[in-house]
């Protein structure tokens, strides 16, 4: 009898020890965390969407099963409750522990309908992730496109090579959008062959004559560029900055930076003789070219009767040159060219004459 009644006790203590269980959790809904870092980017009529694939549900448990994603797109929507939906996306695939979150895109062609229809308006774009059952936690956040339509690119760009710089041209259209606050204006891209990124060079706005011109001088000699004009359209908002909008990109032209273009023939020289009593010799002097590859220059004497011979060994770095090589009684014609960093030279400038006393 005693011993059952330890027995007992000893029951008891233990149940006493282990606690009583919490109250049970509920099992998890497995609702997406709503996506907050959605992006939208417009060229042309296509809006490409950007967003980080949601990896936790609202109750911080992984997501095992992923569901199909929502695209919403609405017009002057600033703050969208239900998600007017314009296409759903699979599935992505589900992402194992410690992986990356995957960066998902979808690109969005806006009607030309909606665009004409609303030339001062915005596209509102959300998104909302699913469950495998069709569920959501709500909209991610909002971003807004301008809808002001774009314009074609020009089909006829050339460039040419040119001593002032890589010229392009090409046939502007001179339109405007019956919105007073829609305005175009044409944006030069520019980059090597061997670069990637492309940066901008210049713009063009265009009044009252549709033929565009645009110089680009930031180039480098010797080396292959590639070149395409995209039409802008900007939207006054208010007092606010322009919002703008790319259209389509030209075919891309390519131009090799080839230079074969010499500097301009130097002006001004003159020529003055030494002194009677002293060792004879000619000075030159000459006004200075202004190129900016501009490399030195040429010296070249003759007599009468004979061909100019280059008489410098080194190019003349300066607009000044001395000639000790003269004889008293003798008289002399000069000529200077300027060189290039690549070794084109200009047409001789004017002579000038002397007489060694």
């Amino acid at each position: 009898m005693k011993c059952q009644i330890h027995v007992a006790l000893a029951a008891v203590l233990c149940l006493a020890a282990c606690g009583t269980p919490g109250a049970p959790r509920p099992p998890s809904l497995e609702l997406p965390r709503p996506v907050a870092d959605l992006a939208a980017t417009r060229q042309g009529d296509k809006v490409t969407l950007t967003w980080t694939a949601p990896r936790q549900t609202t109750d911080k448990q992984n997501i095992r099963h992923p569901g199909p994603v929502r695209i919403c797109r609405g017009v002057n929507a600033t703050a969208m409750i239900e998600c007017p939906q314009v296409a759903e996306l699979p599935a992505a695939p589900a992402v194992g522990k410690g992986a990356r979150p995957e960066q998902r895109t979808y690109t969005d062609t806006l009607p030309m309908e909606m665009q004409q229809q609303n030339p001062s308006g915005f596209a509102t774009y959300a998104l909302e992730s699913l469950n495998r059952r069709g569920r959501g936690a709500g909209l991610s956040n909002q971003v807004e496109v301008p809808l002001a339509p774009t314009l074609p690119p020009p089909s006829d760009v050339r460039a040419q090579v040119t001593p002032e710089g890589v010229v392009l041209t090409w046939t502007g259209i001179l339109h405007e959008h019956e919105a007073p606050e829609l305005r175009h204006l044409y944006r030069v891209y520019s980059r090597t062959v061997d670069t990637p990124a492309w940066s901008v060079v210049g713009e063009v706005q265009l009044a009252a004559d549709p033929h565009a011109r645009f110089v680009d001088t930031g180039f480098e000699w010797e080396k292959t560029y590639l070149y395409r004009v995209v039409v802008v359209t900007s939207m006054i908002r208010g007092g606010a900055a322009a919002v703008q909008v790319q259209g389509a990109p030209t075919a891309d032209i390519q131009v090799f930076a080839h230079d074969v273009f010499p500097p301009a023939a130097p002006a001004a020289l003159q020529a003055v003789a030494s002194g009677v009593g002293q060792p004879p010799f000619v000075d030159l002097t000459w006004a200075p070219n202004t190129e900016a590859d501009l490399a030195g220059y040429n010296v070249y004497r003759h007599q009468a009767g004979q061909q100019a011979v280059k008489i410098n060994s080194e190019l003349a770095t300066a607009p000044a040159y001395r000639d000790r090589g003269v004889t008293s009684g003798h008289t002399y014609s000069y000529s200077v060219t300027a060189l290039d960093l690549r070794g084109n030279e200009s047409p001789h400038s004017a002579e000038a004459s002397e007489s060694v006393p």
